[in-house]
């Protein structure tokens, strides 16, 4: 994993200078080549065939300036991890990775103050946020080589299966199995990073309120595929163990969701640090186990990103 992590952040800040770019030229009215994004789409699906963890935890840890960016690289991480999970064959997974990379396009037309507000949006505001995947739904289709399903998520990643979704209000069978897959992992990048009008939320956390949502915002097997693929428990989620010691998750496990790869650091029964241990709760002999999550929030932990990340973190 640490080696992984090390090889996924240098993917991850290659990756937001590509992104940073074709924003840039989208701006300018440069079309799309989606041949320009192939061997990057190709990095990030061999960084998740080696370890599905390392890129998309550390693509979480954006700070709310690069977030835009930041975003689409995520979005592609997670579709890949997705479309594997989903049984896709190869053609389709690198399609769903290229996807992710170019859902977000349309934002390159939203104002910057819009973008970074802190604070509610206007509904003026947000009439121009929706605007987004029509913008860059022309974009793409002024562009070269970009597939129909690239198309399909950029215009419909917002579409919610109760038909309350933008831009079209389209209802459950009527969103392709693609553009569902978009809106899964669209909206868990949003709510687990930091944005200027919000700190991000737990990854363990984000996906028990999505599993609130799902009726009527995303299709059942596309979120519970979505879960298998990142752990009910997924890397960065801060939790704790029967033996009243708090951990956070640093890998999943091959032969188990509940049982990952947990660094324990603090006892809960002296109330004070302890060395920092790696317990992987899956090994036969091993007994503790996690009873829950817990709220970072709660306890403030400063360190809790190294903990897990270690050096790959952005410096």
């Amino acid at each position: 994993m640490r080696e992984e992590a090390a090889r996924a952040a240098r993917i991850c800040a290659k990756s937001k200078q590509a992104v940073v770019s074709m924003f840039q030229e989208a701006r300018m009215g440069k079309a799309v080549d989606a041949k320009d994004c192939a061997p990057l789409v190709e990095e990030i699906s061999n960084s998740i065939a080696r370890n599905p963890g390392a890129l998309i935890s550390l693509a979480r840890l954006k700070t709310a300036d690069d977030y835009t960016y930041m975003h689409s690289v995520a979005v592609c991480a997670l579709m890949i991890a997705l479309a594997r999970q989903l049984g896709l064959d190869d053609e389709q997974t690198r399609q769903a990775g290229l996807s992710g990379l170019l859902h977000d396009l349309g934002k390159a037309w939203v104002p910057n103050a819009i973008l970074n507000k802190p604070g509610k949006l206007t509904d003026e505001e947000f009439a121009e946020i929706k605007k987004h995947p029509s913008h860059g739904h022309a974009a793409l289709l002024q562009g070269s080589g970009v597939p129909e399903m690239a198309l399909d998520v950029c215009l419909h990643h917002h579409e919610k299966t109760d038909g309350s979704g933008y831009p079209k209000g389209l209802k459950a069978n009527e969103i392709s199995l693609f553009a569902k897959m978009g809106a899964v992992c669209d909206v868990y990048d949003a709510i687990t990073s930091n944005r200027p009008y919000k700190a991000g939320w737990d990854p363990a956390e984000s996906l028990r309120k999505m599993a609130e949502w799902s009726k009527g915002h995303f299709d059942e097997a596309v979120f519970q595929a979505f879960v298998k693929s990142l752990g009910i428990y997924p890397t960065g989620s801060l939790v704790l163990l029967a033996s009243g010691r708090i951990g956070v998750v640093t890998e999943q496990s091959e032969k188990s969701l509940l049982a990952p790869k947990v660094k324990v650091f603090f006892s809960t029964k002296s109330n004070v640090r302890i060395k920092p241990e790696m317990i992987d709760l899956s090994r036969p002999g091993v007994n503790d186990k996690i009873t829950g999550r817990e709220d970072p929030a709660k306890w403030n932990f400063p360190d809790l990103n190294e903990l897990w990340a270690g050096a790959a973190l952005p410096s």
